[in-house]
């Protein structure tokens, strides 16, 4: 079993450069169609393998061409990938990007194999977990699929971090069994019953998410760095200022980043300070996988920016 084991989506990402976001009813020309291999799971397994962590995946792709593709990235990363499942009949999961000049972005996803687990599929979760030092979770896969995960890690004394990516109602009933949980702005707000829009006080969105029952909560705020919440207070955990292309995945190469820090056993805040580097280098470049950062220059980053 590798260290860390991430159970998670697995998508082909399809990028449109548009010179703004399209908003309802409007039709933007974009620019060239740019295939990536992502999917949140995919891109945090990765990020952590890339930072020279031994990483495993768990997840599902059809049985076609952008399956094959996609395993034979994750096993040119490093990544293992005997516990991901090339579904019969099924279609792997797709992610159509929008991403415009100011480097944001808008994203739909056709999650494909990525939900369609059969009861044999999703027992066999718990053992494929099992034995890894840090499970790493988000929402591109069924809940019961979740539940299985947590289960195997902590029969064998796992740190458990979910990302609860994409929002998801409902799931906050599995936020009592995470150590970490680690949402953005507006996953977050959502969570808390906030609109993201009208938070001011990002620490009081943490602490009504530590009610859900996470160990630790940290928020992600782009530029700003993140809300790191737990049970003797907050603290604002600074960030980098840096060139944005493409937003895609710096979300990933946070968690990723965190979870590979934890390895090593910093602080939590210094584990946060190493992934809030990662994401901020994601957004330096362009697609989801291609723009994750390796340990040397996530070191260089966090060598500048003390």
């Amino acid at each position: 079993m590798r260290d860390i084991c991430v159970v998670g989506g697995i998508n082909m990402d399809l990028v449109v450069p548009v010179p703004h976001i399209p908003r309802p009813g409007e039709t933007v020309h974009g620019g060239a169609v740019s295939r990536f291999p992502g999917g949140k799971g995919a891109n945090q397994a990765v990020a952590a393998s890339r930072l020279g962590a031994s990483v495993a995946l768990v997840g599902q792709v059809g049985a076609d061409a952008f399956g094959a593709e996609l395993l034979d990235t994750l096993t040119a990363a490093g990544v293992a990938t005997s516990a991901v499942r090339r579904v019969s009949g099924g279609v792997t999961g797709v992610a159509l990007i929008s991403v415009a000049s100011d480097g944001q972005n808008a994203i739909v996803v056709a999650p494909g194999a990525n939900m369609t687990w059969g009861a044999a599929a999703v027992a066999d979760v718990e053992g494929a977990v099992t034995g890894c030092r840090v499970l790493v979770l988000n929402l591109e896969v069924p809940a019961a699929v979740i539940a299985a995960a947590i289960r195997g890690a902590r029969r064998g004394n796992a740190r458990v971090v979910l990302n609860p990516a994409p929002y998801r109602s409902g799931d906050e009933a599995c936020f009592g069994d995470v150590d970490l949980l680690v949402p953005n702005q507006v996953e977050a707000a959502f969570y808390a019953g906030a609109d993201p829009d009208a938070v001011t006080d990002w620490d009081e969105v943490g602490r009504r998410l530590r009610e859900f029952g996470p160990g630790v909560v940290i928020i992600t705020l782009g530029g700003a760095g993140s809300a790191l919440v737990e049970s003797t207070g907050a603290a604002r955990v600074r960030g980098f200022s840096v060139p944005v292309v493409d937003t895609t995945a710096a979300g990933d190469a946070f968690v990723g980043g965190l979870a590979a820090a934890l390895l090593q056993e910093r602080s939590l805040h210094d584990a946060v300070r190493f992934a809030n580097a990662c994401g901020a280098l994601a957004v330096t470049r362009a697609g989801a996988q291609p723009s994750l950062p390796r340990r040397d220059e996530v070191e260089r980053l966090l060598a500048g920016g003390r």
